[in-house]
């Protein structure tokens, strides 16, 4: 871990209002291209937006995502100890070791896509505190965790994945979007890794003491994600920002990871426009979160396992974007007549 804390809170809102944007010249020659490619004009539907989006946040006439990286970040919580989650806590460190090891989904996934997997374990010995209770991590450990996720990102990476792995996260997860943009809990919370409806009750349960807990001091990007995050979550976020500050556009996977990285638009609401959301996760809350920050899902295969699985699986969707753009000829140049 970085010696030096630079993420305070008041950086952390420093950084916020002080954000890159896309370079809009790019992307309206970007736009004219498609438009001039031998297709009827909006015909490759969304994959045309995703090679627009593409090029403005690179800032290149020619998109690329040659050089993905994929990054899985992954913590422990002390609300697992309460039985939020069908799994123990331990099986965490079990999925890092099969992660390192080449047995999980994720790299398969990266595998066949071509990204460059990067598994990133934040202290798994010493889960955060029971955030039902009081804050989930000191202010020391918060800007921490946002400063691995900072150093975790490759300086020339084309394009970035981000993903996680935590048992109890989808409880942080819930509780960090209600605290964001409000609602009832149980509309946010579902059953994670398998849970039964008695389990479901119980889990929404705890999320509302913790709401009740930490009522009025939820006040910033930063008190949020402290006191009802974890050190994944934080370390998400803090790879989003520094992927905005070096134009790296983002492919962010499912419900948790969305949720992490949408605290940051409680300080700017554009903090995320140079994100993508991978895929529509089958944890209910998911569907309300992406409408509330205007994301469209690239995919909806019904996933929910998290682990940036869905990010590499919308990786591939990008490259046949960045094919077509790239790669097809203008009506003037295969002498193809445009319609009248």
């Amino acid at each position: 871990m970085a010696d030096q804390i630079i993420f305070t809170a008041e950086d952390l809102t420093r950084m916020l209002i002080d954000l890159p944007t896309c370079n809009q010249t790019i992307g309206d020659q970007a736009r004219a291209r498609q438009n001039n490619l031998t297709k009827p004009q909006g015909s490759l539907g969304h994959l045309e937006e995703l090679a627009i989006w593409l090029a403005s946040w690179q800032g290149r006439d020619a998109p690329s995502v040659a050089d993905a990286h994929c990054l899985v970040f992954a913590g422990n919580h002390g609300i697992a100890a309460k039985g939020v989650s069908a799994y123990p806590a331990e099986v965490t460190a079990q999925m890092v070791m099969n992660f390192e090891q080449g047995g999980a989904a994720i790299n398969q996934l990266c595998r066949v896509s071509g990204a460059v997997l990067k598994v990133v374990a934040l202290e798994l010995d010493r889960p955060t505190d029971d955030l039902s209770q009081g804050p989930a991590m000191t202010a020391e450990d918060c800007a921490r965790a946002l400063q691995v996720g900072r150093d975790a990102v490759p300086e020339t990476a084309d394009i970035l994945l981000l993903g996680e792995m935590g048992i109890g996260n989808s409880t942080s997860a819930a509780a960090l979007s209600a605290a964001c943009f409000g609602g009832a809990v149980k509309d946010w919370t579902g059953p994670g890794t398998g849970l039964d409806q008695s389990g479901l009750d119980y889990k929404i349960n705890l999320i509302e003491q913790a709401m009740s807990c930490h009522d009025n001091m939820l006040t910033s990007p930063f008190e949020i994600l402290r006191r009802l995050g974890g050190r994944e979550l934080a370390a998400i976020a803090g790879a989003v920002i520094c992927a905005r500050e070096r134009g790296i556009p983002v492919i962010l996977d499912g419900y948790i990871c969305t949720a992490a990285a949408a605290v940051l638009t409680t300080g700017a609401t554009a903090a995320l426009d140079h994100c993508q959301v991978a895929h529509l996760s089958q944890e209910p809350g998911h569907r309300v979160l992406s409408e509330i920050l205007g994301k469209r899902p690239i995919l909806d295969l019904d996933m929910r396992l998290g682990e940036a699985s869905g990010a590499a699986v919308a990786l591939m969707v990008l490259q046949a974007a960045v094919a077509v753009h790239n790669g097809m000829a203008t009506f003037a140049e295969a002498g193809v007549s445009e319609h009248e």
